[in-house]
């Protein structure tokens, strides 16, 4: 039977959202239908408003309670409590290696806009559109998803906190503890203090890295980054990034990670970079597109230049994880998050755009 939900439909890159009432199409045998409570705001849900075919339903960190269940789910029922993370195959051979962070069809499943058998899961006005989004399109009362792209969290943790782990979160702890795999006393600094950067700043904490350095333009977010654990934090706007690193680290520093997107951060990272250092990205500059790129600094420095998906990180692992680190407090997380309702969605954009907002989440009920 066709569900209706209220969804937050883009028609225009970087315009405004507006609150529509969709249909959702009835569940595959491996999928979900999720009562979102919250769902997080992410970069790369301004990132992508160019790339994709419009009108659309966006957000991928969504959180809620499993309403409907398809025919073959049997591990997960209904009332459960779940995080919502990304979309992978189940098929490729990566995914059956448990790696479903780097699936072949990593593209496909999360920005396609469809169901990896080409169908949609959303309809406005008897029209489909691009829904599926990171195989969930949570900016919306209800949402389809993948029974394998959740986490079953308690009843303790708030739809909130829960939400912005799937992505975000997740992406900037697991670089570190998982891809670059840093370690007590290892140098490492990191470009950009959003989401991203401050939660690759708390990892570092955790693990003891040292110097812990933070790098970005708003001097507010600096601050932050200082008191969840940087011991030194520059603003990019003096110049003269890498030199000030090698003032603290006359080597260079053993790891660099970019989370910004700006051209002079990347260089910037690897230049920072000692002998066979590691700089991890997760974004690029000119996003989609060609630019002047030498990769010398790396070959000079034997250093290594590597592109992460989602931290490296199996949610149903990693995430339970992160969530016993902040009850411990140890990753207070908490601190990044400022609340909206849903229909003050186009104000949350905004501030996020801004930079006002560090990681904004909505709540839907």
């Amino acid at each position: 039977m066709t569900k209706t939900a209220t969804a937050a439909v883009l028609r225009e890159p970087h315009g405004q959202f507006s609150l529509e009432e969709v249909s959702l199409d009835d569940l595959k045998p491996d999928e979900i239908l999720v009562r979102i409570e919250a769902s997080g705001i992410c970069a790369t849900d301004i990132m992508v408003q160019d790339m994709l075919s419009l009108p659309a339903v966006l957000g991928h960190e969504g959180a809620g309670v499993v309403e409907q269940i398809g025919s073959e789910v049997s591990q997960i029922k209904v009332g459960a409590r779940v995080a919502i993370s990304y979309g992978s195959c189940n098929h490729c051979p990566n995914c059956l290696q448990q790696l479903p962070y780097v699936c072949d069809n990593s593209m496909q499943s999360n920005f396609s806009g469809l169901r990896l058998d080409g169908t949609h899961t959303i309809t406005l006005a008897d029209e489909p559109i691009t829904g599926a989004f990171f195989q969930q399109s949570s900016f919306a009362t209800h949402a389809i998803t993948l029974a394998r792209d959740v986490v079953m969290i308690d009843q303790e943790l708030s739809a909130q906190m829960a939400a912005p782990l799937g992505c975000g979160i997740m992406t900037g702890a697991g670089s570190i503890l998982n891809t670059m795999k840093v370690g007590a006393k290892d140098s490492l600094v990191v470009f950009g203090a959003g989401a991203v950067g401050l939660s690759a700043i708390m990892a570092g904490r955790l693990v003891g890295a040292s110097p812990l350095i933070a790098i970005d333009i708003n001097a507010g977010r600096l601050e932050l980054a200082l008191e969840l654990g940087a011991t030194h934090a520059f603003n990019a706007g003096d110049g003269e990034i890498p030199e000030r690193v090698r003032e603290i680290c006359p080597r260079g520093t053993k790891f660099s990670f970019e989370t910004s997107g700006a051209e002079q951060a990347l260089n910037d990272a690897i230049a920072c970079l000692a002998m066979t250092g590691h700089c991890g990205i997760v974004t690029a500059p000119h996003f989609g597109q060609k630019y002047p790129f030498s990769p010398s600094e790396i070959l000079f420095r034997a250093a290594k230049l590597q592109g992460i998906f989602f931290g490296s990180s199996v949610p149903q692992d990693f995430l339970p994880q992160l969530i016993d680190f902040q009850r411990e407090g140890k990753f207070p997380y908490e601190r990044l998050i400022k609340t909206y309702d849903f229909a003050d969605i186009n104000q949350a954009f905004k501030d996020t755009e801004s930079g006002d907002v560090i990681k904004p989440v909505l709540l839907m009920t």
